[in-house]
């Protein structure tokens, strides 16, 4: 059982670029999220743009790095790792890793939108 597992659903960042060989695969990505920020002085609506990156790794990796583009949608379960580690000066670091656990997927965005169009030509 994971402490933590988090639900994001947001637009893919970045061309996805699948690395390592075998089981070893993996891809890292960023999911980008826009929320309601309030009203600017002119009564405008102001969003504010959050990104968090993901890794996924072997059979999700290669599904999502085949099949998923820049702007694409997804939602995105995942479990918040903890990657702790001494430096170099032997000083403790603290960082944590969003491991996808599955996902779905959402709109397609623009580049999926244009291939899909072509194709049905």
């Amino acid at each position: 059982m994971n402490s933590f597992n988090v639900t994001a659903i947001g637009n893919i960042g970045a061309a996805l670029e699948l690395k390592g060989t075998g089981e070893n695969q993996y891809v890292r990505f960023p999911v980008i999220g826009n929320d309601y920020a309030g009203k600017d002085k002119q009564g405008n609506a102001r969003e504010v743009t959050t990104s968090v990156y993901f890794v996924a790794f072997g059979a999700i990796a290669k599904t999502l790095a085949d099949n998923v583009r820049k702007g694409d949608q997804v939602i995105v379960q995942a479990r918040v790792q903890a990657n702790n580690w001494s430096d170099d000066r032997g000083e403790k670091r603290y960082d944590h890793s969003f491991v996808v656990e599955s996902f779905k997927f959402g709109r397609p965005g623009k580049e999926s939108r244009e291939v899909l169009s072509r194709n049905a030509a």
